[in-house]
C-alpha cells in the first residue's frame, strides 16, 4: 500500500473541504450584503419615484414580485382548496430524495440484498463510495 500517496490525497481532500466551507461562508456573506444593498437601492428608487436608470451600461429597474407560501400547518387545507377550486394542477406530490434513498436501502436489506419486485423499474439505485472526513478524537 502506498501510504505516502494516501496521506497526500487525504491532506488534499481535507484542504479542499475546508476551502469549500470557506467559499460557502463567503457566498452567504455576499448574498446577505446583496440583499441589504438591493433593499436600500429599491427604497431610494421608490422614494425618488425612479422606475429605472442606466449606469455604466447596466439598466436597473424597480420591480415588485409577489411571493406566496402555505401558512404553517395548513398546507393540506390549501391543497384541498386549490383542488376544489379547479386549480389542482398547481399541487405536486414529492418525495424527499434522502428519505427515498434511506427507504430503498432498508427495503434492499430486508429483501436479501435485492430490490423488491414492486420497486423494480420505479427507482434508480446506485452506490457511490466516498471518504468520510471528521475531526479525530483527542
Amino acid at each position: 500500500m502506498d501510504t505516502e500517496k494516501m496521506f497526500e490525497l487525504a491532506d488534499r481532500l481535507r484542504a479542499l473541504r475546508d476551502k469549500k466551507a470557506e467559499a460557502e461562508q463567503h457566498l452567504k456573506e455576499i448574498k446577505a450584503e446583496m440583499d441589504e444593498v438591493d433593499y436600500r437601492l429599491s427604497e431610494l428608487m421608490a422614494e425618488s419615484e425612479t422606475q429605472n436608470f442606466t449606469r455604466a451600461g447596466t439598466m436597473f429597474c424597480l420591480t415588485t414580485k409577489t411571493h406566496a407560501s402555505a401558512v404553517a400547518g395548513r398546507k393540506e387545507e390549501l391543497f384541498s382548496a386549490l383542488r376544489a377550486g379547479g386549480f389542482g394542477d398547481l399541487v405536486y406530490e414529492t418525495v424527499n430524495a434522502n428519505s427515498l434513498s434511506a427507504f430503498v436501502k432498508e427495503q434492499v436489506a430486508e429483501n436479501g440484498d435485492m430490490l423488491p419486485d414492486w420497486l423494480d423499474g420505479l427507482v434508480n439505485v446506485f452506490e457511490k463510495t466516498t471518504v468520510g472526513v471528521r475531526k479525530a478524537a483527542k
